[in-house]
């Protein structure tokens, strides 16, 4: 990342376009993306494969696992990603391919 403080490196940074879970949302380009999806209000990141339960961002250091997301299609901590024009962020429910399971709840 650029900086050690990730909320401080989105002030006025152009923004660009991704899509959250099918909808389009401008995040500041070269942002930590765990940081950008919570400044636009995104606080849940992902649920639980057991019980259901929210999860979002606790760590912002690749520790914790709470911030993952699939991104293209692929797994992975948004903590650790960058922001960059078009990314495709899908946020897994149950247990899904990212958890190596099917889509059914255990």
């Amino acid at each position: 990342m650029k900086q050690d403080l990730p909320f401080l490196e989105m002030e006025g940074t152009p923004r660009v376009p991704v899509v959250l879970d099918g909808t389009p949302i401008d995040l500041p380009d070269g942002a930590n993306l765990a940081a950008a999806l919570l400044a636009a209000g995104v606080d849940v990141f992902r649920q639980t494969p057991v019980s259901g339960a929210p999860r979002g961002p606790f760590c912002m250091m690749g520790a914790c696992f709470d911030c993952l997301v699939e991104i293209d299609g692929v797994a992975r901590q948004a903590c650790m990603m960058q922001v960059a024009h078009g990314l495709q962020i899908t946020r897994p429910q149950g247990r899904t391919a990212a958890y190596g399971g099917d889509d059914e709840p255990a």
